[in-house]
């Protein structure tokens, strides 16, 4: 029945799933393409993947390639032939950085230019948004040769959907006192293509017909909830709701983009690279990311569905303003947010500051 039909929102959710299990997803190009996200690839996968005598490539993005040293032809990601005798752990090791100073010679490397790339990038994009390393096995096959339960993603406007707007819906709402402000009321907002929910914290009663004091908080279960001294978010988010407090009233999002938007576990990956010695925008690009992977266009969706059209802004990142303001919210005040530094980030918000034009 057409009403039980997947949408193609429904079927990306469904595709993210399957690569985060390791099970395989089909996108119907002029070619059917087979995807595998290398993270969670399974080694009888891998087997039965090469036994069907089709090439097999494996894309990793622009920036894990530049680490490889391996040329991208194709721009923002590099092709390569997957070699005869690879097996899961050469190509785990390929994607993830982790034991690149240890086991630097992976090659040699067989990289792929001319043809179609259009496959690789869209499975990159599939498994950055699932929060996986990027870097993707895909195999051109027949339709006849898979069974139809494994998911089938139409490659055509595939990339305009993964990169549009997610239409958030407000499902919660309810009374929450805090030390900043007895009066207080949490608002949970759900995305429509089944990701984490998103929270705007209300303090006390804001004036909409007035500039009302925001901060965009991104979620730091290290920083908030354990109080590491690796970063500044911990000091930032209470140093807001407190300004929140002493002023009656302002709006705290709580956007659910760990670590710039790459997850809690790929952050992790990047502390394990810092202490290696590299610092947080080199830790993001050798794992095949940018530098940040965070989308403020969710803030700015909430804000106009709590009716708040004017800002002052509480930040020391001006990709967040412009942002805002791209998004229709006047920022008419930029809020400093200083606070937090010590012996153990110093170094990492002088990074933000140099390479990531904070302003701190």
């Amino acid at each position: 029945m057409t009403l039980f039909t997947p949408t193609p929102t429904e079927l990306i959710a469904r595709a993210r799933g399957d690569l985060r299990m390791g099970f395989p997803v089909l996108l119907l190009g002029a070619k059917p393409s087979l995807v595998l996200a290398a993270e969670t690839l399974q080694a009888p996968r891998l087997r039965a993947l090469c036994s069907m005598q089709q090439p097999v490539d494996l894309a990793i993005t622009a920036r894990r390639a530049q680490s490889l040293k391996l040329a991208a032809y194709d721009g923002d990601l590099a092709r390569i032939s997957l070699p005869t005798d690879a097996d899961a752990a050469w190509v785990q090791a390929v994607a993830d950085p982790a034991q690149d100073l240890t086991a630097p010679m992976k090659g040699p490397f067989a990289p792929l230019r001319g043809g179609d790339a259009a496959p690789h990038r869209a499975a990159l994009a599939l498994c950055k948004t699932a929060q996986l390393l990027p870097a993707a096995l895909i195999a051109p096959l027949a339709l006849d040769d898979l069974p139809a339960y494994i998911t089938r993603l139409p490659l055509d406007g595939l990339d305009a959907l993964l990169t549009q707007d997610v239409l958030l819906h407000p499902v919660a709402a309810a009374r929450l006192p805090t030390a900043a402000h007895e009066t207080g009321r949490l608002h949970i907002f759900r995305p429509a293509d089944s990701g984490t929910e998103h929270y705007a914290m209300e303090l006390g009663r804001p004036d909409r017909a007035a500039p009302v004091l925001v901060r965009l908080h991104s979620a730091c279960f290290t920083g908030d909830v354990m109080g590491s001294l690796k970063c500044d978010c911990g000091p930032q988010l209470h140093a807001a709701m407190a300004q929140m407090g002493a002023e009656a009233g302002g709006v705290l999002l709580y956007l659910n983009q760990e670590g710039r938007g790459i997850g809690l576990v790929n952050k992790m990956r990047a502390y394990a690279l810092q202490d290696q010695g590299f610092d947080t925008v080199e830790a993001n690009h050798r794992l095949g990311f940018e530098d940040d992977e965070r989308d403020f266009r969710i803030g700015a969706q909430i804000l106009r569905k709590m009716g708040i059209t004017q800002v002052r802004l509480m930040t020391n990142n001006p990709r967040k303003i412009a942002m805002m303001q791209d998004q229709g919210i006047d920022v008419v005040e930029r809020v400093a947010l200083r606070v937090g530094e010590g012996a153990h980030n110093r170094a990492y918000l002088a990074t933000k500051a140099h390479k990531s034009g904070h302003l701190l």
